[in-house]
């Protein structure tokens, strides 16, 4: 088991690629805590003693402070944080709304760094060689027609990964992102039954396939062992050659 012994806190792990990332994380041995906004996960009862669910908005950086002491309580350490909660926003330069434009920095760029700054304090407290990994996006790396909000706050997701990693080599904690293509999710699922726009997808993808969830996954369990000891301030891109182009 590739982290066995280990402790994971993944926000926005009630659904999608968080939950996936947890449930692979458990496979190889680790104790999860997931994390997202409802008040309980019922799934996270049927994973084990291994597995506990805290609620945490990840935009406010009490409730994130308050949600890695409370792994800690439960699981006496913190080795690695999956900084994936995210939300998007529809919206180019002339009309994206004040309020989007907040919502989306606040969750994915503000939430991203709170996780951050908070597992990482956790991890020189008790001397840990933790791994954090953040979650950006294709998005983060090259410009989408209506996304400004999104595009911004995943190229600051990019920007924070690297200059996180250089402020905790010191400490030997590892700094990564990961940045998905299109994943089918329920957050990606009413765009993607467009056809017009899954064909865009698929014609700009040159593995001609849109992702999965496992396909994350399985990075982040490689990010999180330690078979990438020596790897940090690196941003892996898991989308089918999207950005190769």
């Amino acid at each position: 088991m590739r982290l066995k012994g280990k402790v994971a806190i993944i926000t926005g792990g009630g659904t999608g690629i968080g939950k996936r990332i947890g449930e692979r994380f458990l496979e190889e041995g680790a104790k999860v805590v997931f994390s997202d906004l409802s008040e309980e996960v019922s799934f996270v009862d049927n994973l084990g003693e291994n597995a506990a669910y805290i609620s945490a908005d990840v935009s406010i950086s009490q409730d994130v402070d308050n949600l890695v002491n409370s792994a800690i309580e439960r699981f006496e350490r913190v080795d690695i944080i999956v900084n994936n909660a995210g939300v998007g926003a529809l919206g180019g330069t002339t009309d994206v709304t004040d309020e989007d434009w907040k919502k989306v920095i606040d969750v994915n760029l503000s939430g991203t760094m709170y996780g951050m700054r908070a597992a990482a304090k956790a991890m020189k407290e008790k001397g840990t060689q933790g791994s954090i990994i953040n979650i950006s996006s294709i998005l983060g790396g090259v410009g989408f027609n209506g996304a400004i909000a999104y595009c911004a706050s995943k190229g600051g997701v990019v920007q924070l990964t690297r200059a996180g990693a250089i402020d905790l080599a010191g400490d030997k904690i590892r700094v990564n992102a990961i940045a998905p293509g299109f994943i089918s999710t329920d957050m990606t699922k009413d765009v993607l039954e467009q056809e017009d726009f899954k064909n865009l997808v698929l014609s700009s993808t040159p593995l001609g396939r849109v992702g999965d969830t496992e396909d994350i996954a399985n990075s982040a369990v490689y990010l999180a062992s330690d078979e990438a000891k020596y790897v940090t301030g690196s941003i892996i891109y898991v989308d089918g050659g999207w950005t190769a182009k």
